[in-house]
């Protein structure tokens, strides 16, 4: 074992001990968090084998080893567009929540609770609604949020609770919200690869993340998130603030700009800005005057235009967008290398055939099938996808997995598609409160560990799954089957 290893199980099995007398669900939470640190590997190997599985699944009915590769290639590019896209859609967030404005926004919102734990419970709040707008930002947002309540020592605030509250956008609704990879993809034809919009066709906003039930879902897990967030969070007596942690909290400290060369002076003068900003918003008008408001704001290229918009006009300077820009950027490493192998996944899954002449998706659709019926899919498909989140948590690149098959599964056992989508959004949050993955811009923010938050986060994971599940089923009876709509 390597010296950083013993190093990191040592502090692991300190902060367990340390703990000895929490309650027993946040003793096995940390138990869990000690085990996944020093054994779940990368997301990539997680979909690396994915692709291997798939492979062999494939050639298992038949599909020759040249067909699968074949496949592999056709696939792997497909996803261009929307991986773009996603990227993007990180980006903006970061560049909005870490803007000047909103960091005296947070300065101003930090001052509203009276005590540690109604301010957990108030980040808990912010996190969730400001998802359902969009997920990068709810992370940042709440996770400056949280740090900015920690300087008021007065509070004696949990900062381990608060960082865990920073969380529940990403692990409540953000799929539920305007963000929604599977949402967005439904949405927009041009992103959906071939093979799976004859399978789905598409599936507008108003059929997904706007249906009255999708509304109840998402008005549930705010009020049950916000409860728990409460409820967890531990007395003064027993709070461990960011001093007792020996997290620095101070905020950074923003040097006025030097121009020491002529040329620099463009970078920080705001009238690029404003041009570009112009020329886009002249754009979003024409977007938003031409077509339904639905409609327009489930494109992504519109989507994402304006919270870049905003976030140039945010930061004012061309330097300063940059910079955010600059440290935006590496959240999106995921994004970039592991959605084209999630178009070669589904298009092995789609397009490689087996000796009958059937696809791979086919052979998992008929299976979904049969062992389920239109009663009983919806919470089988819940189950499935919170299951497979955990070992692929990306919300659009497991969509695409994933869709070929269950979607056929909804179309053959006449479930309404556009809830298929949600029961797929609503379950497929539901790992993200156990899974680090997602959690690493946020500790960044923070400075702490995974193992710090989980013991909050299972606790919610624990009340959110049968909630979201029987949900998720009981309100399928209120929908009925509507064939695919092919652009």
């Amino acid at each position: 074992m390597s010296i950083h290893n013993e190093i990191t199980a040592g502090t692991a099995v300190r902060s367990i001990a340390a703990d000895a007398d929490a309650p027993a669900l946040e003793r096995l939470a940390l138990r869990v968090t000690a085990w996944c640190e020093k054994w779940y590997p990368d997301a990539y190997v997680f979909v690396a084998l994915t692709v291997l599985a798939v492979a062999i699944g494939a050639m298992s009915i038949g599909a020759s080893p040249g067909a699968v590769s074949v496949a592999f290639g056709n696939g792997f590019w497909s996803l261009i567009p929307f991986t773009m896209q996603m990227a993007m859609v990180a980006i903006t967030g970061y560049v909005i929540a870490s803007s000047p404005p909103m960091a005296r926004l947070v300065e101003r919102a930090a001052r509203i609770p009276r005590n540690g734990r109604s301010a957990v419970a108030y980040v808990a709040f912010v996190s969730v609604v400001a998802s359902l707008l969009h997920w990068a930002i709810s992370l940042i947002f709440a996770g400056l949020l949280a740090k900015a309540l920690a300087r008021r020592t007065e509070l004696r605030m949990d900062y381990r609770a608060a960082g865990a509250a920073a969380y529940l956008g990403i692990g409540a609704t953000w799929a539920m919200g305007l963000s929604s990879s599977a949402a967005q993809l439904q949405a927009n034809p041009a992103s959906l690869p071939a093979s799976l919009l004859k399978i789905t066709g598409v599936i507008p906003f108003s059929q997904t993340i706007f249906l009255w039930q999708s509304l109840v879902v998402t008005a549930v897990l705010l009020v049950l998130s916000t409860l728990i967030a409460y409820w967890t969070a531990p007395s003064p007596t027993r709070a461990r603030t960011a001093a007792d942690l020996g997290v620095d909290i101070e905020p950074p400290i923003h040097a006025a700009p030097v121009c020491a060369r002529p040329g620099e002076r463009l970078e920080h003068s705001p009238l690029l800005t404003l041009v570009i900003v112009a020329l886009g918003a002249g754009w979003v008008w024409h977007e938003l005057s031409g077509k339904p408001l639905l409609v327009a704001i489930s494109g992504l290229n519109t989507y994402n235009l304006i919270f870049l918009l905003i976030g140039m006009l945010l930061h004012w300077r061309p330097r300063s967008f940059l910079d955010a820009v600059a440290r935006a950027v590496p959240a999106t490493t995921g994004v970039l290398i592991q959605f084209p192998l999630y178009g070669a996944i589904a298009s092995m899954l789609t397009m490689a055939q087996g000796t009958d002449g059937a696809s791979l998706s086919h052979h998992l659709s008929t299976l979904f099938v049969s062992i389920s019926s239109g009663e009983t899919f919806p919470l089988m498909m819940g189950i499935y996808s919170a299951v497979l989140g955990f070992f692929v948590p990306s919300g659009g690149g497991k969509w695409i997995i994933e869709a070929p098959y269950v979607m056929q599964a909804a179309n053959d056992l006449q479930v309404h598609l556009g809830w298929a989508v949600q029961i797929y959004n609503a379950a497929e949050a539901l790992p993200n409160l156990i899974n680090p993955f997602w959690m690493l811009p946020l500790l960044g923010i923070l400075g702490l560990k995974a193992r710090d938050l989980v013991g909050f986060t299972f606790a919610q994971f624990l009340t959110h799954t049968p909630v979201v599940l029987i949900l998720l089923w009981l309100l399928a009876r209120t929908l009925p089957y509507v064939p695919p709509v092919l652009p």
